[in-house]
């Protein structure tokens, strides 16, 4: 009876200690499962970077456009892509430069302006957009005006508004740049800027 009684006290106390630490190991583990992971935390940087995108307008330059019945669109072949490099911009009267005049093209992706003629940005995840940039030289175009964001380039040509972009929250940037690095990628090689010699 004795014997009995031990091995009772004993199987019990072992059930309690194997419960114990399974209800610690179970709170451990729904402690982590409400915690966002890696993946979640990408999701929702990307999902503000789609936001931002939309709300700040880079489309209106950086997506060309295609005509229909209710006005322009974004070509969603050529979403964010820039100025499609088989497009070629019409002859334009260069004396109205002189005068101050900056032109537009139709779709929004391209400007010729006393400065010259700047072409919208593939900014796609395709190699011949920024789908090799760093996160780093994104920062530095958006907020230095850097051409390909290296710090030795060239200034960035109006129209594109990276001092606005220079008080933006670093976190803001990245969701930016994390969108834009999850687009569809589109092969699309944007001419080079002409700078006037006037």
């Amino acid at each position: 009876m004795k014997k009995y009684i031990i091995f009772l006290l004993v199987t019990f106390s072992a059930a309690l200690v194997y419960s114990c630490s399974g209800n610690h190991q179970s709170e451990a583990m729904s402690a982590d499962n409400n915690a966002p992971s890696l993946d979640q935390n990408k999701a929702a940087s990307i999902a503000r970077g789609e936001y931002l995108v939309k709300i700040s307008g880079c489309g209106d330059c950086h997506s060309p456009k295609k005509m229909t019945p209710k006005g322009p669109v974004e070509d969603s072949a050529y979403l964010l892509a820039g100025f499609r490099s088989n497009d070629q911009l019409p002859q334009i009267d260069t004396s109205v430069l002189k005068k101050g005049w900056a032109l537009f093209y139709a779709e929004g992706t391209a400007m010729v302006s006393p400065l010259g003629i700047s072409y919208a940005a593939n900014i796609t995840a395709d190699e011949t957009g920024i789908g090799n940039w760093t996160l780093e030289q994104f920062k530095t175009a958006m907020t230095q005006g850097k051409w390909k964001g290296l710090k030795d380039t060239r200034s960035l040509l109006p129209p594109m508004p990276w001092q606005n972009f220079t008080k933006m929250h670093p976190e803001d940037l990245e969701a930016i740049y994390d969108y834009l690095q999850s687009t569809k990628p589109v092969e699309n090689i944007v001419p080079m800027a002409v700078f006037s010699t006037q």
